[in-house]
């Protein structure tokens, strides 16, 4: 997979999709439900700020869920703590350049920093998604 374009910030990834912007949406939309995962919600960052009269470049985020990974979390008391890096969140916008980003935190680092189940499991999680993402990623 292309190098992160932001290297020095390893929380955060961010790749250049080889698809234009309708298209990545689209695509990762079937991708997602494809490996069995679910999408929770999309938001239309750009519609909801024309509302209140701010105009900004395309953006969505995508809330993506794979039950048997956050069953795995949620089934115990001590590991609910983790809920808010659930469920997992991607970006997909447009930049000034004209060309189409897909952001995501990295939260296989993340939960590195925790370690046990948390870990084991966000890397999976994480694996999943990088899995999808390669497909959609320019050279």
């Amino acid at each position: 997979m292309k190098e992160n374009l932001l290297s020095n910030n390893q929380m955060f990834l961010e790749n250049e999709s080889k698809f234009s912007y309708e298209e990545t949406v689209r695509l990762l939309s079937e991708h997602i439900l494809d490996i069995n995962w679910k999408i929770s919600a999309i938001h239309d960052l750009q519609a909801t700020l024309k509302k209140s009269g701010k105009e900004i470049l395309p953006i969505q985020i995508f809330e993506l869920c794979n039950p048997v990974y956050s069953g795995q979390l949620l089934d115990t008391d001590m590991l609910r703590i983790y809920s808010p890096m659930m469920p997992c969140r991607l970006s997909v916008y447009e930049k000034n350049d004209g060309k189409t980003y897909i952001a995501r935190m990295n939260s296989e680092a993340m939960a590195s920093m925790v370690g046990g189940k948390v870990e084991e499991v966000m890397a999976k999680a994480f694996s999943d998604i990088e899995e999808v993402l390669a497909y959609f990623i320019a050279d």
